[in-house]
């Protein structure tokens, strides 16, 4: 098993935190429920900033329904409502101006953003990644970071999706392929 604490022996480790804003985590969430993975999540922003890590906040931006992606599908994604604030990140993730903010439009926080280059510019070489849904955007990300060569920690409490299956089966055989998976609380004791 592979040593956590090897992730942060140097300043080259970023936290990445998918979808947490108001129109994701009103939905309902499992195995873990929403506000526990933004409590999750919380902690490790902290943390992360306390050892002087770089924090992104990716959230997705939908503009009006004509302009997503409509691809033929035997199980249409559900939308939720478009609400004024959807976009919005949680207000106990404390975003400030510090922090990398990346807005996206399809799963994966890589695709037709400039994440990749935020990241090569700071060295980075390690994600720790959370958010909403493990089985979607988390997914999506790390596929598109293992791709890229970057070396994937998944925060398994710190990230939670519709069906308790679709979160058991990436955590328990997609994730694990790509890099670690480890919970908010082994992270937290690696960072010190």
């Amino acid at each position: 098993m592979v040593d956590t604490k090897i992730f942060f022996e140097d300043k080259l480790t970023a936290l990445i935190l998918i979808d947490l804003q108001r129109g994701v985590v009103v939905q309902e969430t499992k195995p873990h429920t929403a506000s526990d993975v933004v409590a999750n999540s919380a902690k490790l922003v902290q943390a992360f900033r306390k050892a002087g890590l770089p924090v992104v906040f990716v959230h997705v931006l939908i503009g009006d329904r004509e302009d997503i992606l409509k691809p033929l599908l035997d199980k249409p994604a559900q939308l939720p409502p478009l609400t004024p604030d959807f976009t919005e990140f949680v207000p106990e993730l404390g975003v400030t101006e510090r922090d990398i903010v990346v807005t996206k439009r399809n799963p994966s926080a890589f695709y037709g953003t400039d994440l990749d280059l935020q990241l090569r510019r700071r060295n980075i070489v390690r994600i720790a990644i959370g958010g909403i849904s493990t089985s979607v955007g988390v997914e999506a990300t790390a596929r598109n970071a293992y791709d890229r060569n970057y070396k994937l920690l998944f925060v398994e409490d710190a990230m939670t999706a519709q069906h308790v299956e679709e979160h058991d089966r990436a955590v328990k055989y997609v994730l694990p392929c790509m890099g670690i998976v480890r919970s908010t609380a082994e992270v937290l004791a690696a960072l010190g």
